[in-house]
Formats: C-alpha cells, structure tokens, sequence
C-alpha cells in the first residue's frame, strides 16, 4: 500500500500562541494556556479577559503541541481558552488526517527531536526544522486502522501507570494515618530544627556538559534539573560528563540518599526525593542538596515524605528567594533552620518499612510498565514504517 511523502508543515497548519506578558493576565475571562499547565507541572491558571485574533482561541478537542522546554501532544480537553506562545494550535486544514493517528505520528516525531532539539537551558524546536520534517501519510482508511491498533496497546500502557499512581496515593493515605497532617501536627509531635538532625548539606557540581545524557554507565555524568521532582528521582535525566573534566567521587549519587532540589520552578522548588536505587556514576548537580540525615536522630524516609506533603512544602517554599526572571532559590542556611515535626524513631522506621514494602511492589509494575512501553513503541515504529 503506498504512503505519500510530504513535509510535516504540508500536514497541517501549526499555529503558535500569543506572547502573554504578566500585564496581560487577569482574575476572570478566557485561561490561558502555559505548558505547564498541559504538562500538570503548574497549577496556577492565569487568565486574559481582552481581544486579540481568533487563531489563537483553543477550543475542546483540539490538539496542541509543546515546543519549548517540555516536548508532547496534548489533546485539549476544557472550555475555550487562549493559547501562550511556546505551543503550536494544529488546524488540520491542508489534507486528510485522521486525529489519533496524526496523535502518535507526532508523538514519534517529538521523541525523535528530543534527542536533537536546539538550545542549552531552554530546549526548544525549531519551526523551520518542524515544518520540514518529512513524514509518510498512508490512505485515511489505513490511517485509522493503525490508530486503533496504537490506541489500544496505549491504553494497556496507561492502565498499569495509573496502578502505580494509586500505590503514590496509598502511601500518602498511610503518612497522615500515622503521622497526621505536619502542619497542624493534631499528634503534638516535637518539633527540632533541621540542623540537629542532619550532619551536612552537599552543594553539587555544574560542569559545562555537552547537553546529551550518557549512552553507557560506565560513563560519568551529572543529573539535571529535572531529575527531581515531586516524591520522584529520575536517574534517566542526566547529562554526559566530557572526558577532559575528571568525576568528583564524592558527589556521587548513592541509595538512601535524601535530594533536595533547591533551585527549580516556582513550583518544583524545594522538591524532595529518596533514592531507593540508582545507577552509578551519577553526580549531583549545583541546583540540587544532599541531605545527610543522622539515621539514629530521623528517618530518610519518613524525612522525604514529610518534605513533600502538600502543606509542609508551602512553608518550605516560603524559604525561596529570587529575582524577576530568575528560578526561585533556597540557600542552606535557611533550610538547615527548618523545624521538623519529630515522631520517635521506631514509628518512623515502622512508616520506612511500609514504604520499602510498597516500593518494591512498585518495581515490580515499572519493570511491566517498561516492558509495555518497548512494545509500544515497536509497534509505533512498525507503524511508521508501514509495517504494521
């Protein structure tokens, strides 16, 4: 069956957002739309109650597509909306596209620029490079009958990733069973300053990489910003260390590590994560702390999960500091004055062991999720190769 070759700007108009400038936004009218908020990183809305061009009005099941910093496709899902620059509107106005398959289409694009995409702290694509991508659109029959096929093992692939959401909320549920909630603290826990409890704060490294994450873990590399999140350290996010600069060994990343991230979004700043497991040869990078913990004082655990709660992290946020334009910052010494709600130990090591527990039935489902995840992937490579 044949397929036409064509230039993905060929495909469709892609329409990128207005540039809202912070005046521009208001309590009331139409959301704007931000990556972050596409993404679920951000949760705060602005909105624009003023007229500018229809072309960027977003309504209900249109598709967007990130091209700065965060790179996907989304389908909008909400009511009418305006669209901020940084993400292209897709108005399939050029020829016959079937939706789900121009869906997965530009999810394998996107993957594949991921590796190549422009820019050192700001990655972004390239409009000219966007346009000129070619592409393969088969028959829209053919077109349909890949997207069901892709759907479905799609769907097989979100099911197990929501199981692993729902061990997250368990383990949350657990946390204010035994605790209660660390800012009313309804157990009247004692509370002690950080600084008692710990015995150092490491600063990281930032040496200039050349931006790719290492092929082989036999090589060196750094951890980026984004390798901490929310309760989530993601090895997979590191930049490759060049052999002229030699490691600093104690700045590697080892397990029951306790990472904070102290310079990061609005609201990624003063994220904490525990590191369960990890590859090696990792090394911290200058936007994140270690935390040396004394174990005989309080639990790593107990430590990453309290630092994340919902409430707590509001009083650790009111710590950062920046200016207008700059990523919000926590320095030591204001984290190290941090008061800590103080369970006894053996109830916290209790909570750690409940935690473990659960982790490693959570590693069990990652290890699913990955298998499924290479099988969808293949199967979108055979698809766009009209393998399918």
């Amino acid at each position: 069956m044949s397929w036409k070759k064509v230039k993905l700007g060929n495909t469709a108009t892609f329409t990128n957002g207005y540039a809202f400038k912070p005046q521009d936004w208001d309590s009331e009218g139409k959301e704007i739309i931000r990556i972050q908020n596409l993404t679920g990183k951000g949760k705060d809305i602005n909105y624009f109650n003023g007229d500018i061009d229809e072309k960027y009005k977003v309504t209900k099941g249109d598709l967007l597509i990130s091209w700065s910093a965060t790179l996907g496709i989304f389908e909008w899902q909400k009511e009418d909306a305006w669209l901020n620059q940084h993400i292209f509107k897709v108005v399939f106005n050029k020829m016959a596209i079937d939706k789900a398959f121009f869906k997965h289409l530009i999810s394998s694009i996107l993957m594949s620029f991921s590796q190549r995409v422009h820019g050192s702290t700001m990655k972004h694509i390239t409009k000219g490079n966007f346009d000129n991508t070619d592409v393969s659109i088969p028959s829209l029959p053919e077109q349909k009958r890949i997207a069901t096929i892709l759907d479905k093992a799609e769907a097989l692939c979100q099911k197990n990733k929501e199981q692993l959401a729902v061990y997250d909320e368990l383990l949350q549920s657990v946390f204010l069973d035994i605790f209660g909630d660390p800012v009313s603290n309804p157990m009247g826990w004692e509370k002690k300053v950080l600084i008692n409890l710990i015995s150092n704060i490491d600063g990281g490294w930032s040496p200039k990489c050349d931006g790719f994450s290492r092929k082989s873990k036999e090589n060196w590399a750094i951890l980026t910003l984004s390798s901490i999140s929310e309760r989530t350290y993601k090895e997979t996010f590191n930049k490759n260390l060049p052999e002229s600069l030699s490691p600093k060994t104690n700045l590697e990343v080892k397990s029951n590590d306790l990472l904070f991230s102290r310079k990061n979004t609005k609201e990624l700043v003063g994220a904490c994560a525990y590191v369960f497991n990890t590859q090696p040869k990792l090394m911290i990078p200058d936007t994140i702390f270690r935390i040396n913990y004394i174990p005989l004082k309080i639990n790593g655990v107990y430590t990453y999960f309290l630092l994340n709660h919902i409430n707590f992290r509001k009083s650790i946020q009111k710590l950062a500091t920046g200016s207008a334009g700059s990523m919000p910052n926590i320095s030591k010494e204001k984290l190290k004055k941090l008061y800590i709600p103080l369970p006894p130990i053996t109830l916290q090591n209790k909570f750690a062991q409940i935690v473990e527990n659960i982790e490693a039935q959570k590693e069990l489902l990652k290890k699913s999720i990955n298998e499924s995840d290479d099988l969808f992937n293949g199967l979108v490579q055979k698809a766009f190769k009209g393998e399918l």
